[in-house]
């Protein structure tokens, strides 16, 4: 049974299989700690300058208001036809409430800038510096 243990099981010897099972889960997995919506967009022709105005004065600002937001980031390709937003949150339950509750107004301020119903993913943050960039600001 001894050659089938893990190399982190192998140097606990003295301690039962399923301690080491249990300190091997968890070293190799860890508290996710923030959360990303990824919403990608088509814009209408044309419309790149009162789309950015919208998120300016319109979205951001509900953003802010929300439990556990952290940061917004938005991506758009020259020429203007497509977006990205990223909005980082400290929990999944926030950007799941985001979602149900404020999501659908901001689709309607939108509307008159997007095509086609935009798609919207939900990711766990594996990497991020963007809390050292915001720590920096406010120093």
């Amino acid at each position: 049974m001894a050659s089938h243990l893990t190399p982190l099981a192998a140097a606990l010897p003295t301690l039962s299989t399923a301690h080491h099972a249990s300190v091997f889960l968890s070293a190799i997995t860890k508290e996710v700690d923030m959360f990303a919506r990824h919403v990608s967009m088509r814009l209408k022709p044309n419309t790149l300058a009162e789309f950015n105005r919208t998120i300016e004065n319109e979205v951001i600002p509900l953003l802010q208001k929300q439990k556990g937001f952290r940061d917004e980031v938005v991506l758009t390709i020259p020429g203007g036809t497509e977006a990205v937003g990223i909005s980082f949150w400290d929990q999944k339950e926030n950007a799941e409430a985001y979602h149900r509750e404020i999501y659908p107004e901001v689709q309607k301020l939108l509307a008159k800038v997007i095509e086609g119903t935009p798609q919207v993913q939900t990711y766990e943050v594996s990497r991020s510096t963007i809390h050292k960039v915001t720590a920096r600001a406010t120093a």
